[in-house]
């Protein structure tokens, strides 16, 4: 694949030498900004493959507001964001994961469990799929595994690469109940400590991005969730 590109939104120069220093020698090329309007430069000019992003940024966007834009442009829909920051209260971290972050970070952080979680994004964003049956269909609903692209009713979907690997797990195991535990095992696969409520945040903003379809994604009552059996019961 060749050397994976990072780059590291944080306005701390301390803070972002750290990163850099850890991630170069984790053998990532690493770019590095200190607002908003310099990381649109950088992914102008070239390919990302994911984003270290802090919150607090100077000028008038801070790390939400610029998660939001980098969602809303085609072209950098489905780069992988990292949040990193020292805003550890529940309500930051909710509505960084529901604007569209793939995984949340507090600072201090271990550097080396940076490392890892950014290798497990990486690594759920490559396509090793068998071909034979990289497409998946209920209903109005297409999953092509190899693109990645998802439609419904010939309409493309935007989703992060968090959510496109949550809903093609709940695919290929449709009918079969999936605890929030398992979930978090298998599409965040890391033993961090990462909360059951980013499963269920998560499971929100796709039932949304799916519309009608998004009924398939039933709810098991103090357990998990499942896909429906029945693509039938998603019209």
């Amino acid at each position: 694949m060749g050397q994976q590109r990072i780059l590291i939104i944080e306005d701390d120069p301390h803070i972002a030498r750290l990163i850099r220093y850890n991630l170069e020698k984790a053998g990532f090329e690493c770019l590095q900004t200190a607002d908003g309007q310099q990381a649109f430069e950088e992914l102008e000019r070239r390919k990302i493959h994911l984003i270290v992003l802090d919150i607090m940024l100077p000028g008038g966007m801070d790390g939400f507001e610029l998660c939001k834009e980098i969602r809303k442009k085609p072209a950098w829909a489905a780069i992988p964001v990292l949040m990193l920051t020292a805003r550890a209260e529940e309500i930051d971290r909710v509505l960084g994961l529901e604007l569209g972050a793939d995984d949340y970070m507090v600072k201090p952080f271990s550097p080396r469990e940076l490392v890892l979680r950014i290798k497990a994004i990486l690594r759920r964003g490559e396509s090793k799929e068998d071909t034979s049956s990289a497409i998946l269909t209920v209903g109005k609903l297409v999953v092509d595994k190899s693109r990645p692209k998802v439609t419904v009713n010939a309409k493309e979907v935007r989703l992060t690469a968090m959510e496109f690997k949550l809903l093609v797990l709940l695919i290929e195991r449709r009918g079969r109940m999936q605890s929030r535990e398992r979930l978090l095992n298998d599409v965040w696969d890391i033993d961090a400590q990462v909360t059951t409520r980013t499963v269920d945040t998560h499971i929100k903003r796709l039932r949304q991005k799916l519309g009608k379809m998004g009924k398939c994604v039933e709810t098991v009552r103090g357990s998990g969730y499942r896909f429906c059996e029945e693509s039938s019961l998603c019209d």
